[in-house]
């Protein structure tokens, strides 16, 4: 640790944001996708001589990842494992496992949080602007699965499903309910979700 250590601490005060320009429509929200969150640090730790691999252990039923940033003087530091499950035991959504698992075990291990591509704009406004009262999202099965439509027929079919993934059976179930064929042939085609 007498070489990593130090070296790693350069290359965090060189790390940037993971840029969020990928779009969730169920939340209409943004997100660093995994190539974001890899640019945000990968040049850094290189420049301080850190490379870092990404190992996969057995697991039954999903995932198990951990980041290990190993030093060109041989030194390397462990990040601890993280296990994300696999909704559905095929290799769509064994995929999806790992690059969610990926994603988030690269961004704990290097301290980053995502953050907006024009957030350093927005913060040099010369005066604050109002902002309007924001409405509450709904989020109903019915209202989530219209945004996810609209979102599908957008383009981005991964999105929804990513999203999907983050929640419970019973939450796929009630939203899934109200997809249109459309909808669902197009999920099914990035990861299916229904058994």
């Amino acid at each position: 640790m007498k070489t990593i250590a130090p070296a790693f601490i350069k290359a965090k005060r060189e790390f940037g944001p993971a840029l969020k320009d990928k779009t969730n429509p169920a939340f209409r929200s943004k997100y660093a996708d995994l190539g974001a969150c890899i640019d945000a640090v990968e040049e850094a730790l290189l420049n301080n001589g850190i490379a870092f691999i990404q190992e996969t252990f057995e697991d039954a039923g999903g995932i198990t990842i951990e980041t290990v940033f190993i030093h060109e003087s041989g030194e390397s530091l462990r990040c601890g494992k993280l296990r994300v499950p696999a909704v559905k035991q095929d290799a769509q959504g064994y995929g999806s496992a790992l690059t969610y698992a990926r994603r988030y075990s690269l961004m704990t291990a290097c301290g980053i949080a995502p953050e907006d591509d024009d957030g350093n704009a927005a913060s040099k406004q010369q005066a604050p602007q109002s902002k309007p009262a924001e409405q509450p999202v709904d989020v109903s099965p019915k209202a989530r699965a219209a945004r996810m439509t609209a979102g599908v027929a957008n383009g981005d079919a991964v999105g929804a499903a990513e999203f999907l993934f983050t929640l419970n059976q019973q939450a796929i179930d009630a939203i899934w309910q109200h997809f249109d064929a459309t909808t669902i042939d197009a999920i099914n085609a990035v990861w299916p979700k229904g058994d």
